[in-house]
C-alpha cells in the first residue's frame, strides 16, 4: 500500500475546474486561466450578504452588485472605458473564488487567504489592463461601495436603516433609488436570476473591454 507524501511535500494547489472547461490554480493564478463567461458566470452565482435575502428567489449577486457601484460612479464622474472597467471589476476575484466573505470574517481567515484574493486581483488586472488606482479614485469608488452595500441591507438583506448604522458601522445614507433601474428597468432593488445577471455583467464587461482597447 502507498503511503501518502508527508503534508510539507505535497504541492500547493487548489485547482478549479471552470465551466469553459479551463482550469485556475487559485494559489499560482495566470491571466489565461478564465473565459469572460467563466467570470460573468462565477460573479452571477456568488452572493452576497452571506447569501441571505429578503426576496424569493436567488439572493443578490456580486455581479449585480458591481453593475451597480459602476453606476453610482458614472453618476458622479467622466470616467474611461479603462476606469468603468476597473469598477466593473473591483469584485472580480470573489467570482473566481465563488466567495464573498462578509466583512467582519475576514480578519478570521488571516492573511493567506488575503494573499490569494491579491494574487487573483492581480490576475485580472493584468489580464484587462486595468488603470491602477491613485488616492482620489479610491475613495471615490469606496464611497460607491459602501453607498451600494448600505441600500442592499436595507433593501435586499433586511436590515433597518438604523441597524445599518449602529450594527453593521455603515455610515453611508441609505439611498431609495436603484441605480440599476433606469438602464435595466424591473422592480427596485430585486435580485436577478443567476442567467439575468450573467447576460448582462458579460455584455457590459465585452462592451468596455473593447472600448478600453
Amino acid at each position: 500500500m502507498t503511503r501518502p507524501p508527508p503534508p510539507d511535500c505535497v504541492p500547493e494547489r487548489a485547482w478549479v475546474r471552470l465551466p469553459s472547461g479551463r482550469r485556475l490554480d487559485l494559489i499560482a493564478p495566470t491571466p489565461f486561466d478564465w473565459t469572460d463567461e467563466d467570470l460573468a458566470l462565477g460573479l452571477a452565482r456568488t452572493f452576497r450578504w452571506g447569501g441571505h435575502s429578503v426576496w424569493p428567489g436567488a439572493p443578490l449577486s456580486v455581479a449585480q452588485h458591481s453593475l451597480a457601484v459602476l453606476e453610482l460612479r458614472r453618476a458622479k464622474a467622466r470616467l474611461t472605458p479603462g476606469q468603468q472597467l476597473r469598477e466593473l471589476l473591483h469584485d472580480a476575484d470573489e467570482g473566481l473564488i465563488n466567495f464573498d466573505c462578509i466583512s467582519p470574517l475576514k480578519p478570521f481567515l488571516g492573511p493567506a487567504f488575503a494573499e490569494l484574493a491579491r494574487r487573483l486581483a492581480a490576475a485580472i488586472a493584468l489580464r484587462y489592463a486595468l488603470p491602477p488606482w491613485n488616492a482620489a479614485e479610491q475613495r471615490a469608488h469606496k464611497i460607491a461601495d459602501v453607498a451600494a452595500a448600505a441600500a442592499e441591507a436595507v433593501f435586499v438583506a433586511g436590515w433597518t436603516r438604523a441597524e445599518v448604522r449602529e450594527t453593521l458601522g455603515i455610515r453611508a445614507p441609505v439611498r431609495p433609488a436603484d441605480p440599476l433601474l433606469a438602464r435595466y428597468g424591473g422592480e427596485p432593488w430585486r435580485p436577478w436570476p443567476p442567467e439575468v445577471a450573467t447576460e448582462r455583467f458579460l455584455a457590459e464587461l465585452k462592451r468596455l473591454a473593447f472600448a478600453a482597447r
